[in-house]
């Protein structure tokens, strides 16, 4: 039992090729929690299965949180998934594309200093399509009470669901204190990732995260683009952007109706194999 562990920016995932596990249609939520597990497990923020069939795409990913569920996109996880898939030579080319559970992106790999850009899609900031209850109208600016504190967010998808929040000071202590109960607030029917987002200059952001099933995260791609997005929404920022995060910068770059084009770097951290003793153990 094969895997193969990346991190981007110190945002790491496992990837797990099915041609690995023939006996496996797909992880378990009991493998998945073992696996990620960083005392009993590997350790990770995820799980890249794949890649698997397409219809419409070059290649197939599922994208799989620590604590079971499954996510609709992560862009550190399709940049780590494409750095896999030229490592692996399943790819010659530079350009592919991938299919995942929230929309169709398009790689571009960089090899010779490990950037590898993606582009992630459109972000919406239409209630109906994040989703946030409520009329159907663009999340923006809107009032919310955690706690004895009132927030104002903004919230969008691209392709999962995010909520915006804009502050003066962010540290990674507002994040784990008030990102549980944002992430699982009425307001958000499938759950939502968040970001504490402080505008530096019109051409630079910071972020703190907080992202949904699996907690406190040095970085995110799909982050980066929702929090660069709903900046420039705001009237903050240009349309290039970079975002700085505890484990680095993401570079966003926001085109015509809000499609965004991400570029990171992947770094490749191990191959091995699962020990016959490793699911041994209840998380």
């Amino acid at each position: 039992m094969k895997f193969s562990k990346y991190h981007a920016l110190g945002n790491d995932y496992i990837v797990l090729d099915p041609h690995n596990f023939p006996d496996w249609e797909s992880p378990s939520v009991r493998q998945i929690r073992v696996i990620c597990h960083r005392n009993f497990g590997v350790g990770s923020d995820g799980i890249l299965w794949g890649p698997t069939p397409s219809q419409v795409c070059d290649f197939g990913l599922r994208i799989y949180n620590p604590d079971g569920s499954e996510a609709e996109k992560s862009g550190n996880g399709l940049r780590i998934f494409s750095r896999y898939l030229s490592d692996i030579g399943a790819t010659k080319m530079p350009n592919f594309t991938i299919e995942t559970q929230g929309g169709q992106v398009r790689v571009n790999l960089e090899k010779e200093d490990r950037l590898i850009s993606v582009n992630m899609g459109q972000v919406s900031f239409r209630s109906d399509q994040i989703p946030v209850v409520g009329p159907v109208r663009e999340v923006i600016n809107e009032s919310i009470e955690i706690g004895s504190r009132a927030f104002t967010f903004c919230a969008a998808t691209i392709g999962n669901p995010h909520c915006v929040i804009l502050l003066d000071s962010i540290s990674a202590q507002i994040a784990r204190e008030f990102g549980p109960a944002f992430e699982v607030h009425t307001n958000f029917p499938r759950k939502t990732n968040v970001q504490f987002l402080k505008v530096l200059d019109r051409k630079n952001i910071q972020i703190e995260i907080w992202e949904r099933g699996a907690g406190y995260t040095l970085a995110s791609g799909s982050s980066s683009s929702a929090a660069a997005a709903v900046a420039h929404r705001l009237g903050r920022v240009d349309q290039s952007v970079a975002v700085h995060m505890p484990g680095g910068t993401i570079q966003i770059e926001i085109g015509q109706d809000y499609a965004i084009r991400m570029t990171g770097p992947v770094n490749h951290v191990a191959d091995g194999h699962f020990g016959r003793d490793l699911f041994e153990v209840a998380v």
